[in-house]
């Protein structure tokens, strides 16, 4: 019987396990977190996005694999990996099911799930009931599940794992593999690897997700010569409430109030069009966006009008009843603020309705940047803001693997070194995002792996 190690505790770690314990290997789960904190970055997510010909009780429509293809081409802009891009997309369609039996369950989409209701699946429970379900089918299977399993090093010989080596105690252990899987995530939580692409602005970031993808894992593999892919300076973020928590604030930190209002910098200014495309598709831009400006801090501005059409903030916003007292609570330049906000009414069209689900054309007129959708005019206090930061959910850079997820190495593969989730994500996304594609690539890789892995 095979002996195979998964290195990470999230989703695609778990299925990974559960996929090798299918093939009938041995297989021990190193997670580096406590038990409490399991899960990874997969414990705050709440859908995967999967290709199916038909709606049923959960999806209002179909999305076949084409469509689902033809999104990841465009979203990647022509750099992603082809024959790993139409991997995933050929997987979209089996996926769900292999999660059924795995003890995954669904529920319909709730209000605030930036109309997925026709793509995406959403877990019943969240990401941490499925993270849950998941590991009672680990305990169901037999598998060895090891919490506070710090991997420090791989011991890799001629492109051969022969095991890892742990830091327990403050000593060391050793534990023997046929095959090896990692699934331990990216480096955003490692702030002075970011450091090193962004300078000083990556310590103004915050970490959406668990505190333990340092990056470690990439870095040893890395070193053993596996093939580098995606660009280090690319991760995934979204704007977030400027104050919450530095790590693990997870989806609830996320403001959805950008296209409802405009967004101005530390200086009270407009820098990027608010109204682009439905939010699904453009919600994930806006992280870097804010990242690129000053102090790594945003503010989205909304009126009254405007305040129960976005999904309710667990951080109540500023309020005021004019635009300089907004500007004053907020650290902002009172008449910079006041003249951004009055040239943009100025330039934005009559009162009309607001439907964030659809491309309403209601755009600015010869304004520089221009707001191309929901351009409604900010007039009716109260007024709010929203303090926006770079809340970063992981990065593209990572491993090179091929269609077993075996990983890449000078030309060739290592014989039995898999990868799957964050550390691979960087083979299919290269810049954008699309919501829920993420569990998608760690369902699809980690099963993929467990069964290489069994079989190498």
């Amino acid at each position: 019987m095979a002996r195979v190690v998964v290195v990470g505790g999230g989703n695609a770690g778990l299925c990974a396990a559960m996929a090798a314990r299918d093939r009938g290997a041995e297989v021990t789960l190193l997670e580096r977190a406590p038990i409490h904190l399991r899960g990874g970055n997969s414990r705050h997510t709440r859908n995967l996005r999967t290709a199916h010909d038909q709606g049923d009780d959960f999806l209002s429509g179909a999305y076949p694999a084409s469509e689902l293809r033809a999104d990841l081409v465009a979203l990647a802009g022509g750099e992603g990996d082809e024959a790993i891009t139409d991997l995933i997309a050929e997987e979209a369609g089996s996926i769900a099911a292999w999660m059924e039996d795995h003890g995954a369950r669904w529920q319909g989409a709730l209000r605030g799930t930036l109309s997925l209701t026709r793509t995406n699946r959403f877990f019943l429970g969240g990401g941490k009931a499925l993270i849950n379900a998941y590991y009672r089918t680990l305990e169901s299977l037999g598998v060895d599940v090891r919490y506070d399993a710090k991997v420090i090093d791989l011991e890799v010989v001629a492109g051969r794992a022969l095991g890892v080596i742990l830091d327990r105690d403050g000593g060391q252990e050793r534990i023997a593999c046929d095959a090896l899987v990692l699934a331990a995530g990216g480096f955003e939580a490692n702030l002075d690897w970011l450091a090193q692409h962004w300078g000083p602005a990556a310590y103004n970031f915050a970490i959406r997700g668990t505190p333990h993808n340092d990056g470690l894992m990439l870095e040893r593999l890395f070193a053993h010569g596996a093939n580098r892919v995606g660009d280090p300076t690319r991760f995934h973020a979204v704007a977030v409430d400027a104050r919450g928590p530095r790590f693990d604030g997870g989806i609830v930190t996320r403001l959805d109030a950008i296209p409802a209002g405009i967004v101005v910098n530390c200086r009270g200014e407009r820098f990027a069009d608010e109204g682009e495309d439905i939010w699904p598709k453009r919600y994930a831009i806006w992280g870097r966006r804010i990242a690129l400006e000053e102090e790594q801090q945003a503010f989205a501005i909304i009126d009254r009008r405007r305040r129960d059409a976005i999904m309710p903030p667990v951080y109540a916003p500023h309020e005021s009843a004019t635009i300089e007292g907004l500007a004053n609570a907020i650290g902002v330049s009172a008449p910079c603020l006041a003249a951004t906000v009055a040239t943009f009414n100025a330039h934005a069209p009559a009162e009309a309705g607001l439907d964030l689900d659809a491309l309403d054309g209601h755009t600015t007129m010869d304004l520089d940047p221009p707001k191309s959708n929901w351009a409604l005019r900010i007039e009716e206090p109260p007024f709010y803001a929203f303090p926006l930061r770079p809340g970063i959910t992981f990065t593209y850079h990572g491993v090179a693997v091929d269609r077993s997820m075996r990983v890449r190495r000078d030309g060739t593969v290592f014989d039995n070194v898999f990868a799957a989730g964050e550390m691979m994500a960087g083979n299919v996304l290269t810049s954008g995002y699309m919501a829920g594609i993420g569990m998608t690539i760690g369902s699809i890789s980690g099963r993929l792996a467990g069964w290489g892995a069994a079989d190498a």
